[in-house]
């Protein structure tokens, strides 16, 4: 049984894909489906699970990210083995550039009738790995600093931090300051506001 994993901001879009993936007649054999609508969940799901496709709307998290760097974790995990259909809904040209020097099997607008995109995940399971040549995608954030992030971003105080990972504060500091180089933020108040080059055009 094949394993694909949903990686998708809107409820409705993940949902419906997710029924008609488990319905359709247009596949010989079932799925096993998992969705999430979190890209830190979904690097561990692709490094635990290690599902054979990633259908992933990207676009949908322009909002979410400071960098567009930080959807190299999802590229590096699937790697040339695990097949990944960006199935966008809409478009960025930094989105757009960025996604062109990664390795995708293919890219194609969520407006795809069904019966196309039957076809297309058809052709992308039977196909064999790699997709291209070999190369080697460091994700710009560790999975550490990816979590220190994200609970940065909601709020979180230094000392809550260092209590859930297990770290002193100090530590917790040193790693918001890389956070901060990688992202090339000046200050942690620009961080987290929404940058102009990152608006979706």
């Amino acid at each position: 049984m094949y394993k694909i994993l949903l990686v998708d901001r809107c409820h409705f879009s993940r949902t419906g894909l997710e029924s008609w993936l488990n319905h359709s007649e247009d596949f010989a054999a079932p799925f096993h489906i998992t969705a999430t609508d979190h890209l830190l969940r979904a690097r561990e799901l692709l490094i635990q699970w290690q599902p054979n496709m990633v259908i992933a709307d990207l676009h949908g998290f322009m909002g979410d990210v400071h960098h567009v760097n930080q959807f190299s974790s999802i590229f590096a995990a699937c790697g040339n083995t695990t097949r990944l259909i960006l199935l966008q809904s809409g478009a960025s040209d930094k989105l757009d550039d960025y996604c062109s020097q990664q390795i995708t099997w293919r890219t194609v607008d969520k407006s795809i009738p069904l019966c196309d995109l039957s076809q297309l995940i058809g052709k992308a399971l039977m196909s064999r790995p790699p997709f291209g040549e070999p190369k080697s995608i460091t994700p710009l954030l560790t999975l550490r600093e990816e979590r220190i992030l994200e609970w940065w971003g909601v709020g979180m105080s230094n000392e809550e931090i260092a209590r859930k990972m297990g770290i002193a504060v100090k530590t917790v500091y040193t790693y918001k300051r890389n956070i901060r180089m990688k992202l090339g933020a000046d200050n942690r108040f620009s961080l987290f506001v929404p940058l102009p080059e990152m608006c979706v055009r």
